[in-house]
């Protein structure tokens, strides 16, 4: 079972998680250093977790909406060749298929037939690499980034709710290593690929941006 056609939904819903874990804990545990108040660290938390959201939503439909458009403007660009050119297309198929690997004869009768079954279709995914297991899809990205974005943001701002402020930092840092570990590992299952190689990678950045921010907060003391 292939998980090709996962690609879009999980790599923005990834994207989203942790960006809401790292962004939101890193913003907590920053404010937090320069001696904020409680009531100055969760509005500034909160604030985190719409204003990241939306950003993530907007970014993610205009960057994939782009995406999308220069899918479009080149299958337009394809189906005019195809009416225009129908037999140097063909030819550009076959060559195709010969740097594959199949013979010259072969490669085109290869060719022929798939291009009178669907010829866009064939040329879009053998010459233009897009298929519809690929293609952009700008609202799904939106709201799975989104709503991602939402849920992991929300895991270190609920800890900093709960718990004391003398034990704040170690405790917003601590439990977010745990959730961007778990967020790897699970991202990676999904996807089919190593688990503990991804539960590091995004640990690593993560650890690497809350120390950033603590550093900065603790260093210029700015209050909220």
């Amino acid at each position: 079972m292939h998980r090709t056609d996962r690609i879009g939904w999980l790599r923005a819903a990834v994207l989203g998680a942790n960006d809401g874990i790292v962004s939101t804990a890193s913003l907590v545990v920053g404010v937090a250093s320069s001696q904020a108040a409680s009531s100055e660290i969760l509005v500034a938390g909160m604030a985190g977790l719409v204003a990241g959201a939306m950003s993530m939503a907007a970014g993610e439909y205009v960057s994939v909406s782009s995406q999308s458009d220069t899918e479009q403007a080149d299958l337009a660009r394809e189906r005019k060749e195809l009416a225009s050119d129908h037999i140097g297309e063909k030819r550009e198929l076959t060559a195709i298929y010969v740097q594959r690997g199949l013979d010259e004869a072969l490669a085109e009768q290869v060719a022929s037939q798939l291009m009178a079954h669907d010829a866009l279709a064939t040329h879009a995914r053998d010459e233009l690499g897009i298929s519809e297991l690929t293609t952009a899809r700008p609202l799904q990205a939106a709201l799975a980034s989104a709503a991602t974005f939402a849920v992991g943001a929300a895991m270190p701002l609920l800890i900093a709710i709960t718990v004391p402020s003398q034990a704040l930092i170690p405790v917003v840092m601590g439990t977010s290593v745990v959730f961007l570990a778990l967020l790897g590992g699970v991202s990676a299952y999904v996807g089919g690929a190593p688990v503990l190689k991804a539960s590091l990678r995004v640990t690593f950045w993560g650890v690497l941006a809350m120390a950033l921010t603590a550093g900065v907060g603790a260093l210029f003391g700015t209050r909220v």
